[in-house]
């Protein structure tokens, strides 16, 4: 499992659990798989924001490491690198659905912000990207 991917403590151990009878085998296996630098808590931070990068936000990414069972602590050390790169990569993911292509009324723009939430960009960065693009555009 681990030559495909990185995987967090948490979600081996869930993968692990079909094929063993004991919780304590499965923590010792884990252990062992941790001591030996096989399993990484750090490793599986960098694929996951590498990879969720330029399609989501930094809200979406959080909570994508928080599902995969990543601690606090290790998300909170990748915020600052995540927040540098938000407004660009909003901007490049509005550009890449709408075309660069400004709303033309509240509803237009209702949707573009939705989009960009959904993705998980916070509400100040989506109201940047779509103001600053009007302002690129002359408006």
């Amino acid at each position: 499992m681990l030559a495909r991917r990185e995987h967090s403590r948490v979600e081996l151990g869930r993968k692990l659990a079909a094929h063993a009878e004991d919780q304590a085998e499965i923590e010792r296996v884990l252990d062992e798989l941790e001591t030996r630098g096989w399993l990484s808590e750090h490793r599986v931070v960098e694929q996951v924001v590498h990879a969720r990068r330029s399609r989501y936000g930094m809200h979406r990414i959080q909570r994508d490491l928080l599902a995969k069972g990543v601690s606090e602590e290790s998300i909170a050390a990748a915020m600052p690198e995540l927040k540098r790169g938000e407004l660009e990569a909003a901007r490049e993911v509005w550009r890449r659905k709408f075309g660069g292509r400004l709303p033309g009324n509240a509803r237009e723009r209702g949707r573009q912000a939705r989009f960009l939430q959904g993705r998980g960009f916070g509400m100040e960065i989506v109201m940047k990207v779509i103001k600053s693009a009007g302002e690129e555009q002359g408006e």
